[in-house]
């Protein structure tokens, strides 16, 4: 287990230099000159120059790429931005407890309303559970998250008065936020569900539980879940990824200060570094949460962690 754990964590670091070289080379070639921006419209060729030699802007792409990937490794410096001088790491730790609370508790909204669903459809299938549930699930799917948090703004914020428009506080103003985001994310975890539990209960092992007398509940809950769980889990995975992106949209209309609003701030002064160290950051997360997803396997399904106790490979 523990050989591939660490096989992952370095098959995670050709991804996300690929990731850094990316974003870093969208950056560089942006039409735009960053000394530009920070010196302003009246700013001298002289001064502009000068800027340019200080910030290294001036050094070959590969040298600069090199020196910024060396920063990030040996000193976790993501840089200074351009705009008010701060650091980047500083900025990113601060909001990123904001963007990280948003997305896990969107993915308890997730799992705790689409897993339901996604079951019930699934053993009520072909009926009018199955149908509302696969309803609820299109509307989800379909509905815009930003058009949706202005919605419930204006219904219990403005109309109702009972939660708070903006900002950060308690656990009342993240409610809008959470539900917002996670619409999309109960509609894939439905969706999921009903798909991997509609392959479970038509295998013969069921059959064979209710030829033996186990009670329905006891069969869904305890034998056919437990099996469907793989592809539900792995879907979890990539649905919090997507919920962390999602974030952005939710913390614009609601006024959150997290990396979303920190990213949409830095794309619309052109702060270059700003940009570039909350995607690397973010997909960073993203790859730690599917080793993760990896690991949850081995809880769920004993053969997977038989498969890893012994290195990874299978018996012939």
């Amino acid at each position: 287990m523990r050989k591939y754990i660490v096989k992952r964590i370095l098959l995670m670091i050709p991804v996300l230099l690929g990731v850094a070289f990316l974003i870093f080379a969208i950056m560089t070639f942006t039409p735009g000159d960053p000394a530009s921006i920070i010196l302003g419209a009246g700013a001298t060729p002289e001064a502009i120059e000068e800027l340019q030699e200080k910030l290294g802007l001036n050094a070959p792409f590969l040298v600069r790429f090199f020196d910024y990937i060396k920063g990030i490794v040996t000193r976790f410096d993501f840089g200074t931005s351009y705009i008010n001088g701060t650091e980047i790491r500083s900025e990113i730790l601060m909001r990123f407890g904001f963007t990280f609370r948003i997305a896990l508790l969107s993915m308890v909204f997730a799992l705790g309303l689409g897993v339901p669903l996604g079951i019930t459809a699934a053993v009520n299938r072909n009926t009018w559970k199955d149908t509302t549930s696969m309803a609820v699930a299109l509307f989800g799917i379909s509905m815009p998250t930003f058009w949706f948090g202005l919605m419930l703004s204006i219904i219990f914020a403005l109309k109702l008065g009972i939660l708070p428009p903006s900002g950060v506080g308690g656990i009342e103003y993240y409610i809008m936020p959470c539900l917002a985001v996670s619409m999309s994310g109960i509609a894939s975890m439905a969706r999921m569900t009903r798909s991997s539990m509609l392959e479970v209960i038509r295998a013969d092992y069921i059959t064979t539980a209710r030829a033996k007398g186990q009670t329905e509940k006891v069969i869904i809950w305890k034998h056919a879940l437990k099996n469907a769980l793989i592809p539900v889990i792995t879907q979890a995975g990539t649905t919090f990824g997507i919920l962390l992106g999602g974030t952005l949209v939710s913390e614009t209309v609601f006024s959150i200060p997290g990396l979303g609003s920190y990213m949409v701030t830095s794309i619309k002064s052109r702060d270059y570094p700003a940009i570039q160290g909350s995607v690397i950051f973010v997909a960073a997360v993203f790859g730690v949460v599917m080793l993760v997803v990896d690991i949850l396997y081995t809880v769920v399904d004993p053969r997977i962690r038989a498969d890893f106790s012994k290195g990874g490979k299978k018996k012939k």
